[in-house]
């Protein structure tokens, strides 16, 4: 982690977009910016340019990302406050002091490798995700009987995925819904957009592997 509390890679991403606008006078396009890093999908340019933002050193408007004017202190994080320690146990004198805040890094390591979408439908409601939730995604592989969110022919599908000889199969969380089985020949045309962690709604967030409520 860099002093400035970046990644390595955040940080020579930031110092690129810094060096390019400098030199070409605008921003360097997704497809620029993902050729320079060897990035397999424009979902890991977003993800950095949302880093950088969360952290302070990007700004945000309605037409896109700019850099702030003058940054000569450490971004604030934002967490919710540890205030001491309590008994589980046998009634002791309570601990007040400041231990620190709990932010979304902390519950989920990898944060810079997240983002979310909003889901539409109900195909996945034996694994409590519902129609209008946000599952967080993380840019990694499914691994075979994991949930995650792929794109094929043109439309993105969040299931079970199972893989075997016969192909590809997407399996919901809902017997109202069929399974949709991709033929091993078109696997190349299955592009994996994440790997779920978790997911979000009004009621808190969960996380995939626990669904404790935050």
């Amino acid at each position: 982690m860099s002093r400035r509390g970046l990644t390595v890679k955040q940080e020579s991403f930031l110092e690129y977009l810094k060096n390019y606008v400098s030199d070409e006078g605008d921003w360097p396009t997704y497809r620029e910016m993902s050729v320079e890093f060897g990035f397999r999908s424009p979902n890991s340019v977003t993800q950095n340019l949302q880093a950088l933002h969360r952290k302070g050193f990007l700004m945000k408007e309605h037409d896109g990302f700019f850099f702030p004017e003058e940054l000569d202190h450490e971004p604030v994080q934002v967490g919710i406050p540890i205030r001491g320690i309590i008994s589980a146990g046998v009634l002791q004198e309570a601990v007040d002091e400041n231990l620190g805040t709990i932010s979304l890094e902390t519950l989920f390591p990898g944060i810079d490798r997240i983002f979310a979408i909003r889901v539409s439908g109900n195909s996945m409601i034996g694994e409590d995700i519902h129609d209008g939730d946000y599952v967080l995604l993380m840019d990694d592989d499914i691994p075979n009987g994991g949930i995650g969110a792929v794109l094929y022919n043109g439309e993105t599908s969040l299931k079970k995925v199972f893989y075997d000889q016969s192909g590809l199969r997407l399996e919901p969380a809902n017997e109202q819904y069929e399974d949709i089985h991709i033929r091993p020949d078109v696997f190349e045309e299955v592009r994996v957009l994440g790997r779920y962690v978790g997911h979000m709604n009004q009621t808190g967030i969960f996380r995939s592997s626990s669904r404790a409520r935050a």
